[in-house]
């Protein structure tokens, strides 16, 4: 098929910084090519405004193959473009045409400030993951994976929770802003395995209660999250998460007392099998 070159008005969210007022600034692209990615195409906006001296348009990426989160943004109202379960860096021009306009945001969310235009700072992400996202080991190096036997379905499904990249696509879509899926995916994770069980009760309290504290919403059950999750991380990590934490404040040694987050929640969605 001949790769016929068109032209696409964008209409871009521009912010100088999180405590700046934003504003969309109009861009003429001519020359793009449908076999194009999204982030190409912004790449020949930035390269022509550069050589007319003016302000390009900021962006985040880095591996655009779909795996390292970086580079997400809301296009046409929709969080990651209008391809499902995808990422902005896959998404091709060949879904446009002639003298589309497509309207560019950043994720909003209360925890993700804009560093500026469509780059945003994600790192209430990773706090909730240095609060117990991870398997401690005191001395030398990780144990040998297969010195402890694990049945082949719980394997594949910590290996289906495991597959979050971080994005925040979840938080972005979600109307109150919750983290629930992006933190129970990470939770359900280490509490699959059993590698992840010594730390199990600590983990999903710390993590609950740092991602209550970020300034994420409360879920209310919209689906919204794992219609959009690049990696189709079922709501179920969510259902998982909550029992984890009831389990977890039975078992503390600490006064039980459930989060507000917590509260809200109250998906109760039956593991796959």
């Amino acid at each position: 098929m001949e790769n016929k070159k068109f032209s696409v008005t964008l209409k871009v969210w521009k912010q100088k910084d999180n405590n700046s007022k934003g504003y969309f600034e109009t861009y003429r692209v001519e020359g793009v090519i449908p076999d194009m990615s999204f982030l190409e195409m912004i790449d020949v906006l930035n390269e022509k405004l550069i050589k007319e001296g003016k302000e390009p348009v900021h962006v985040e990426s880095d591996c655009r193959e779909g795996i390292c989160g970086c580079c997400g943004f809301v296009v046409n109202g929709d969080v990651h473009g209008p391809d499902e379960h995808s990422t902005v860096c896959q998404l091709h021009m060949r879904r446009f045409k002639e003298g589309d306009l497509i309207t560019i945001e950043p994720f909003r969310a209360k925890a993700f400030p804009v560093i500026r235009d469509l780059v945003i700072d994600r790192s209430a992400l990773d706090k909730v993951i240095a609060a117990g996202g991870y398997i401690s080991v005191n001395v030398g190096s990780a144990p040998e994976a297969n010195t402890i036997a694990i049945e082949k379905n719980i394997a594949e499904k910590a290996m289906d929770y495991a597959t979050c990249i971080g994005c925040g696509a979840c938080v972005a879509t979600c109307p109150n802003s919750a983290a629930m899926l992006f933190t129970g995916a990470k939770i359900s994770h280490l509490a699959s395995l059993p590698q992840g069980h010594p730390e199990r009760t600590t983990r999903v309290l710390n993590m609950i209660k740092i991602m209550d504290t970020l300034g994420f919403g409360n879920c209310t059950n919209e689906y919204e999250c794992e219609a959009v999750c690049p990696k189709e991380i079922k709501v179920s990590a969510i259902a998982k998460m909550n029992r984890e934490f009831l389990r977890a404040n039975f078992l503390s040694e600490y006064e039980p007392q459930l989060p507000q987050v917590f509260h809200q929640s109250s998906v109760d969605v039956p593991e796959d099998e």
